[in-house]
C-alpha cells in the first residue's frame, strides 16, 4: 500500500466516526425536545387555569380535507384574577387564538418562528376563555404524514403553564 491509499482511508475512516459522532448529538438534542413537548415548557409551574379537557383527539385526518379545528374551555376556578401573558404553540403547524369579551387575540404560534402577540388577558375568578386550536396537516409537506402530537401552551405572569394537546394521525 502506498502512502496515498493510506491517508484516504484514514480520511474515510475520520469522516466516518465524525458523522456518527454528530448524528449522535443531533438525536440526543431531538430526544429532549420531545420530551419538553410532553410537559410545560422549561419546568413551569402548574397554572391556576383549569380545562375540563386538556387532550383532544382529531382521530385519522386527511391531507386533502385541510385544516381542523378544535376549542378548548378553560376556566379560573380561584379567588383571584390570572393575567393571561403569553399563548403559543409547539410548532409551526399549530396555530391559537384565544376568544375574549372584547373579541379574538392572536393568531399565536410557536415560539422562535416569527412574531407571536402577546395575550395579555386577564381573567377574572369564574370567568372562562375559550381557546381555538388550528392544526394544518399540509404544514410538513408529504413527509409529514402518521401520529402528530402537538400543545399549545397558556402561560401567566407569574410562570403558571397549561398545557393543551391535540393528537392526530395523517394520511395523504
Amino acid at each position: 500500500m502506498n502512502k496515498t491509499t493510506i491517508t484516504i482511508g484514514a480520511l474515510i475512516v475520520l469522516g466516518i466516526i465524525g458523522l456518527m459522532v454528530w448524528g449522535k448529538s443531533n438525536a440526543s438534542v431531538s430526544g429532549a425536545q420531545s420530551a419538553n413537548h410532553a410537559a410545560a415548557p422549561g419546568g413551569s409551574a402548574q397554572s391556576p387555569l383549569t380545562a375540563l379537557e386538556t387532550f383532544y383527539d382529531f382521530g385519522t385526518i386527511s391531507m386533502k380535507k385541510g385544516v381542523v379545528e378544535h376549542r378548548f374551555t378553560v376556566t379560573n376556578n380561584t379567588e383571584a384574577s390570572v393575567y393571561l401573558s403569553k399563548v403559543y404553540t409547539s410548532c409551526m403547524c399549530t396555530t391559537g387564538f384565544l376568544e375574549t369579551p372584547k373579541g379574538e387575540k392572536g393568531p399565536f404560534g410557536m415560539q422562535g418562528m416569527g412574531y407571536i402577540p402577546p395575550a395579555n388577558e386577564s381573567i377574572a375568578p369564574g370567568e372562562s376563555r375559550e381557546v381555538k386550536v388550528i392544526f394544518d396537516p399540509n404544514a410538513h409537506g408529504p413527509a409529514g404524514v402518521g401520529t402528530i402530537d402537538r400543545f399549545v401552551y397558556l402561560e401567566d405572569d407569574k410562570g403558571g403553564m397549561l398545557a393543551l394537546e391535540i393528537k392526530a394521525v395523517v394520511t395523504p
